[in-house]
Protein backbone atom coordinates (compact mmCIF):
# COMPACT_ATOMS: atom_id res chain seq x y z
CA UNK A 1 0.00 0.00 0.00
CA UNK A 2 1.32 3.75 -1.18
CA UNK A 3 2.10 5.88 1.93
CA UNK A 4 -0.30 9.02 1.25
CA UNK A 5 0.64 12.43 0.49
CA UNK A 6 0.62 15.45 2.86
CA UNK A 7 -0.85 17.63 0.09
CA UNK A 8 -1.36 20.41 3.11
CA UNK A 9 2.27 20.50 3.07
CA UNK A 10 2.60 20.19 -0.42
CA UNK A 11 0.39 23.34 -1.05
CA UNK A 12 2.52 25.02 1.59
CA UNK A 13 5.95 24.62 -0.14
CA UNK A 14 4.44 25.64 -3.36
CA UNK A 15 3.56 28.65 -1.74
CA UNK A 16 6.60 29.01 -0.36
CA UNK A 17 8.29 29.69 -3.68
CA UNK A 18 6.34 32.22 -4.94
CA UNK A 19 8.08 35.71 -5.41
CA UNK A 20 4.82 38.15 -5.88
CA UNK A 21 1.17 37.13 -6.07
CA UNK A 22 0.00 34.37 -8.46
CA UNK A 23 -3.98 34.31 -10.04
CA UNK A 24 -6.02 31.47 -9.49
CA UNK A 25 -8.71 29.91 -10.79
CA UNK A 26 -10.68 28.22 -7.95
CA UNK A 27 -13.29 25.70 -8.45
CA UNK A 28 -15.98 25.66 -5.91
CA UNK A 29 -18.61 23.32 -5.04
CA UNK A 30 -20.48 25.79 -2.47
CA UNK A 31 -20.37 29.19 -0.60
CA UNK A 32 -20.23 26.95 2.59
CA UNK A 33 -16.77 24.81 1.52
CA UNK A 34 -15.55 28.11 -0.44
CA UNK A 35 -15.55 29.75 2.87
CA UNK A 36 -13.14 27.99 4.62
CA UNK A 37 -10.76 28.48 1.12
CA UNK A 38 -10.64 31.75 0.16
CA UNK A 39 -9.50 33.57 3.36
CA UNK A 40 -6.66 31.30 3.31
CA UNK A 41 -5.63 31.62 -0.38
CA UNK A 42 -6.48 35.07 -0.59
CA UNK A 43 -2.88 36.25 1.10
CA UNK A 44 -1.09 34.77 -1.85
CA UNK A 45 -3.29 34.76 -4.86
CA UNK A 46 -5.35 36.68 -7.02
CA UNK A 47 -8.36 34.91 -7.04
CA UNK A 48 -11.39 33.85 -9.41
CA UNK A 49 -14.04 31.53 -8.24
CA UNK A 50 -15.33 28.88 -11.02
CA UNK A 51 -18.68 27.95 -10.22
CA UNK A 52 -19.26 25.00 -12.66
CA UNK A 53 -21.17 22.53 -11.01
CA UNK A 54 -23.86 20.53 -13.78
CA UNK A 55 -23.88 17.87 -11.20
CA UNK A 56 -26.70 19.52 -9.26
CA UNK A 57 -29.82 17.44 -9.28
CA UNK A 58 -31.76 20.53 -10.59
CA UNK A 59 -31.60 23.88 -11.61
CA UNK A 60 -33.39 25.29 -8.39
CA UNK A 61 -30.61 23.63 -6.54
CA UNK A 62 -27.98 24.95 -8.72
CA UNK A 63 -29.83 28.79 -8.81
CA UNK A 64 -30.26 28.66 -4.98
CA UNK A 65 -26.40 27.59 -4.16
CA UNK A 66 -24.88 30.18 -6.88
CA UNK A 67 -26.78 32.65 -5.44
CA UNK A 68 -25.52 31.85 -2.26
CA UNK A 69 -21.52 31.80 -3.44
CA UNK A 70 -22.33 35.43 -5.16
CA UNK A 71 -23.58 36.49 -1.93
CA UNK A 72 -20.90 35.47 0.36
CA UNK A 73 -18.61 36.43 -2.21
CA UNK A 74 -19.86 40.21 -1.87
CA UNK A 75 -20.08 40.20 1.87
CA UNK A 76 -16.25 39.20 2.05
CA UNK A 77 -15.72 42.42 -0.05
CA UNK A 78 -12.11 41.79 -0.71
CA UNK A 79 -11.65 41.74 -4.45
CA UNK A 80 -12.38 38.13 -5.24
CA UNK A 81 -14.09 37.13 -8.46
CA UNK A 82 -16.78 35.16 -9.83
CA UNK A 83 -16.89 33.24 -13.11
CA UNK A 84 -20.45 31.35 -13.76
CA UNK A 85 -20.74 28.71 -16.52
CA UNK A 86 -24.51 27.85 -16.83
CA UNK A 87 -25.80 24.85 -15.78
CA UNK A 88 -25.37 22.12 -17.86
CA UNK A 89 -27.05 18.79 -16.42
CA UNK A 90 -26.72 16.95 -19.67
CA UNK A 91 -22.74 17.02 -19.50
CA UNK A 92 -22.39 15.49 -16.11
CA UNK A 93 -24.98 12.47 -17.59
CA UNK A 94 -23.32 11.79 -20.20
CA UNK A 95 -19.79 11.01 -17.87
CA UNK A 96 -21.54 8.79 -15.58
CA UNK A 97 -23.89 6.87 -17.89
CA UNK A 98 -23.37 3.32 -16.86
CA UNK A 99 -22.67 4.48 -13.42
CA UNK A 100 -25.66 5.30 -11.65
CA UNK A 101 -25.79 2.23 -9.20
CA UNK A 102 -22.38 3.16 -8.26
CA UNK A 103 -21.61 3.77 -4.29
CA UNK A 104 -20.60 7.13 -3.49
CA UNK A 105 -17.12 7.76 -3.24
CA UNK A 106 -16.79 4.97 -6.42
CA UNK A 107 -16.32 5.43 -9.94
CA UNK A 108 -19.30 7.69 -10.53
CA UNK A 109 -17.71 10.29 -8.25
CA UNK A 110 -14.21 10.09 -9.96
CA UNK A 111 -15.84 10.83 -13.00
CA UNK A 112 -17.44 13.68 -11.84
CA UNK A 113 -14.46 14.79 -10.10
CA UNK A 114 -12.32 14.53 -13.39
CA UNK A 115 -15.45 16.62 -15.24
CA UNK A 116 -15.25 19.02 -13.17
CA UNK A 117 -11.61 19.87 -12.88
CA UNK A 118 -10.93 19.21 -16.92
CA UNK A 119 -13.14 22.40 -17.31
CA UNK A 120 -11.48 24.22 -14.39
CA UNK A 121 -8.18 23.44 -15.70
CA UNK A 122 -9.36 24.03 -19.91
CA UNK A 123 -10.78 27.69 -18.62
CA UNK A 124 -7.05 28.06 -16.64
CA UNK A 125 -5.63 27.69 -19.35
CA UNK A 126 -7.60 29.97 -21.94
CA UNK A 127 -7.60 32.37 -19.60
CA UNK A 128 -3.83 32.35 -18.41
CA UNK A 129 -4.13 31.80 -14.85
CA UNK A 130 -0.77 30.41 -12.54
CA UNK A 131 -2.87 28.02 -10.78
CA UNK A 132 -6.54 26.32 -10.60
CA UNK A 133 -7.50 23.88 -7.81
CA UNK A 134 -10.88 23.39 -6.52
CA UNK A 135 -12.52 23.30 -2.85
CA UNK A 136 -13.94 19.80 -3.25
CA UNK A 137 -10.97 18.58 -0.92
CA UNK A 138 -12.25 20.43 2.13
CA UNK A 139 -14.88 18.14 3.08
CA UNK A 140 -14.46 14.78 4.71
CA UNK A 141 -16.44 12.89 2.65
CA UNK A 142 -14.26 13.26 -0.51
CA UNK A 143 -11.28 11.48 -1.05
CA UNK A 144 -8.20 14.37 -1.14
CA UNK A 145 -5.34 11.71 -2.33
CA UNK A 146 -7.67 11.65 -5.56
CA UNK A 147 -8.54 14.68 -6.32
CA UNK A 148 -4.84 15.54 -6.32
CA UNK A 149 -4.24 12.74 -8.62
CA UNK A 150 -6.66 13.31 -10.84
CA UNK A 151 -5.76 17.48 -10.70
CA UNK A 152 -1.67 16.64 -11.51
CA UNK A 153 -2.91 14.55 -14.59
CA UNK A 154 -5.16 17.46 -15.66
CA UNK A 155 -2.80 20.10 -15.17
CA UNK A 156 -0.40 18.59 -17.74
CA UNK A 157 -3.05 17.76 -20.21
CA UNK A 158 -3.46 21.64 -20.20
CA UNK A 159 0.05 23.02 -19.48
CA UNK A 160 -1.09 24.81 -16.30
CA UNK A 161 0.06 24.70 -12.71
CA UNK A 162 -2.47 22.28 -10.21
CA UNK A 163 -2.43 23.64 -6.74
CA UNK A 164 -2.05 20.71 -5.04
CA UNK A 165 -3.86 20.55 -1.55
CA UNK A 166 -6.21 19.58 1.30
CA UNK A 167 -7.84 22.31 2.80
CA UNK A 168 -9.60 19.74 5.28
CA UNK A 169 -6.11 19.84 7.43
CA UNK A 170 -5.38 22.31 9.96
CA UNK A 171 -9.40 22.74 10.85
CA UNK A 172 -10.20 23.54 7.72
CA UNK A 173 -13.60 21.91 7.35
CA UNK A 174 -14.23 23.18 11.00
CA UNK A 175 -13.12 26.81 9.71
CA UNK A 176 -16.15 26.41 7.02
CA UNK A 177 -18.90 25.27 9.30
CA UNK A 178 -18.08 28.51 11.39
CA UNK A 179 -17.94 30.88 8.77
CA UNK A 180 -21.53 29.56 7.38
CA UNK A 181 -23.13 30.27 10.42
CA UNK A 182 -21.64 33.72 10.96
CA UNK A 183 -23.00 34.59 7.06
CA UNK A 184 -25.69 32.50 7.33
CA UNK A 185 -24.85 30.31 4.19
CA UNK A 186 -27.48 28.09 2.95
CA UNK A 187 -25.22 24.70 3.78
CA UNK A 188 -26.97 21.08 2.54
CA UNK A 189 -26.53 17.74 3.42
CA UNK A 190 -25.96 16.04 0.48
CA UNK A 191 -23.07 16.42 -2.35
CA UNK A 192 -25.58 18.03 -4.72
CA UNK A 193 -26.37 15.22 -7.01
CA UNK A 194 -29.18 13.12 -7.52
CA UNK A 195 -27.67 10.10 -6.07
CA UNK A 196 -26.48 11.40 -2.94
CA UNK A 197 -30.13 12.96 -2.72
CA UNK A 198 -31.42 9.71 -2.82
CA UNK A 199 -28.92 7.76 -0.43
CA UNK A 200 -29.10 10.72 2.07
CA UNK A 201 -33.13 10.06 2.05
CA UNK A 202 -32.59 6.34 2.20
CA UNK A 203 -30.61 7.13 5.45
CA UNK A 204 -33.12 9.09 6.93
CA UNK A 205 -35.42 6.63 6.54
CA UNK A 206 -33.78 4.29 7.60
CA UNK A 207 -32.88 6.26 10.83
CA UNK A 208 -36.90 6.62 11.58
CA UNK A 209 -37.42 2.83 11.37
Amino acid sequence: MMNKINYNLKMKNIIKTFEGRKSLLLHSCCAPCSSGVLGRLSEYFDITVLYYNPNLDSQQEFDRRVEEQRRFIEALDCGIKLLIVDYEAQEYYDVIRGHEGDPEGGERCSLCFELRLDRTARLAAEKNFDFFTTTLSISPHKNSQLLNEIGGRIAQRYGVDYLYSDFKKEEGYKRSIELSKEYNLYRQDYCGCIYSKVQRNTSKDNSVN
